[in-house]
């Protein structure tokens, strides 16, 4: 039994980096291991024996922006929407789906891969089964706005003041594409910044 790397076409609009324990026995259940930042696949190297050897089929990929996957936009100024963590969420399932999975024992994320491994079973526990975060926790999908059709500039404010979600969403400046700070003067908004922001926005609130 060993690990091997191949490449995974189509995944999403990527071509995925991805390595394999456990491929030699056919219809095993799957484990699907995340990594956080600034890791790759790699960094699983020394769990997925074990994990193997306990008689699963482990898919470990080099995430979207990370490592040998290819496919995503570069340049500074290009859109950073794919980097988005439900996008994310479906570069997952493009992944488990190639490899003819319809649901996985297991869904692992370590770091910023732990957050993406929970809105993976909370967008379709249908096919994650189960969901192990590592390192960092998981403060569940933001609450709606209630009764807000008819409230004041003063209240939507108040609610903002008291959900840092919110309180972020009350700084974008769509005309200046800019998140402002209050500690801070704006700044445009960096494509490694929304990569970050997408995977941890539910780890600990973040100004950009």
């Amino acid at each position: 039994m060993g690990i091997r790397s191949r490449f995974v076409h189509n995944i999403n609009g990527l071509t995925m980096h991805v390595l394999e324990a456990g491929f030699e026995v056919k219809g095993r259940p799957c484990v699907v291991l995340l990594h956080g930042f600034p890791e790759i696949a790699y960094s699983w190297r020394h769990v997925m024996l074990p994990i193997a050897g306990a008689g699963f089929h482990v898919i470990a990929p080099d995430r979207r922006g990370y490592g040998r996957t290819s496919g995503w936009d570069v340049r500074f100024d290009d859109d950073p929407g794919p980097f988005a963590t439900l996008n994310q969420v479906r570069d997952v399932l493009g992944l488990v789906s190639a490899f003819g999975y319809r649901s996985v024992a297991a869904v692992i994320g370590h770091d910023s891969g732990s957050p993406l491994a929970a809105w993976c079973s909370l967008a379709r526990p249908d096919v994650f089964r189960c969901v192990v975060m590592m390192s960092a926790p998981f403060a569940g999908p933001p609450t709606l706005p209630f009764n807000t059709a008819n409230a004041t500039q003063v209240e939507i404010t108040a609610n903002a003041a008291a959900d840092p979600i919110y309180d972020d969403l009350a700084k974008l400046d769509p005309r200046e594409n800019t998140i402002r700070s209050t500690s801070q003067p704006a700044k445009p908004m960096r494509t490694c910044g929304m990569l970050l922001r997408a995977c941890m926005t539910f780890c600990a609130p973040t100004t950009i």
